[in-house]
């Protein structure tokens, strides 16, 4: 079964993503890359259990994109506790994804 992804607005950001690691995909319906890079994070989230994977709609969510200066989409960010740590923009491999969540792992140690 699949793990839930969470669909975030600016009502619901702060406290999803305001505990632990949390991974936001910032993406849009028309975005190529956007559905390239879907798959590629949900089999990341499925194979670890240390992080939280949301995903903000940039065309419905407007406020939240301009909030965090998302100039190109895919972008994806990574908070820790409640604050935005690294950012990837475009589509990028696994092991990217992997290595932003390793190093904050590591800074909490």
């Amino acid at each position: 079964m699949a793990k839930e992804v969470l669909n975030l607005t600016k009502e619901t950001m702060e406290d999803a993503v305001a505990v632990g690691l949390t991974l936001v995909d910032f993406w849009a319906d028309w975005c190529g890359p956007c559905k390239m890079l879907a798959p590629i994070l949900q089999e990341l989230y499925e194979e670890r259990g240390d992080f939280k994977l949301a995903k903000v709609n940039i065309d419905k969510e407007q406020e939240l994109a301009e909030g965090f200066a998302i100039q190109s989409v895919p972008t994806v960010v990574l908070f820790r506790d409640g604050k935005a740590e690294l950012a990837a923009v475009g589509v990028r491999g696994k092991a990217t994804y992997e290595e932003m969540l390793d190093a904050n792992f590591n800074a909490q140690e």
